[in-house]
């Protein structure tokens, strides 16, 4: 056995890669992104993003069809094209539900970043308007004081 590595039923591999986790990274800026955006919004984006991907792959297996020839339910017959068109539309449905190439996930991220960040733009106009609506009120009182005590 060399040493720094370890013998595995795959073989030998490096001694560092043992302690390695193989667990995904937590995005954090989505974990906060989400507290940010109602349940609602989150199915609806996540129904886009699946729809999207289903669109996508639906162009791709339309493609990966199209060249086809002979007998048969890809064959050159009349017919087929229609049929096809359905049947490649239903593949990729099916393959987008299922968890499809990934395109879904990183258009669900980005479509709720775009919700969380449009969130918090509405909340800051807001708050600033309070601030300033305090401030003339304040300001309205302090004058009707001065006012009061120079009479």
């Amino acid at each position: 056995m060399q040493s720094g590595f370890i013998t595995t039923s795959a073989g030998p591999i490096p001694a560092s890669f043992a302690n390695a986790s193989t667990a995904p990274r937590a995005d954090l800026e989505l974990q906060d992104a989400l507290t940010k955006v109602s349940p609602a919004a989150q199915a609806k984006a996540k129904s886009t993003a699946t729809d999207f991907e289903a669109m996508f792959l639906n162009s791709m297996f339309s493609e990966m069809t199209s060249g086809l020839k002979g007998e048969g339910p890809f064959g050159d017959t009349p017919g087929t094209g229609v049929w096809r068109s359905m049947l490649t539309e239903q593949y990729s449905k099916n393959f987008a539900k299922a968890g499809g190439v990934g395109i879904s996930s990183e258009v669900f991220r980005t479509l709720i970043l775009q919700q969380a960040k449009a969130q918090q733009t509405k909340s800051e106009p807001a708050k600033a308007d309070q601030a300033k609506s305090y401030r003339t009120k304040t300001y309205q009182t302090e004058t009707s004081s001065e006012t009061r005590t120079s009479i």
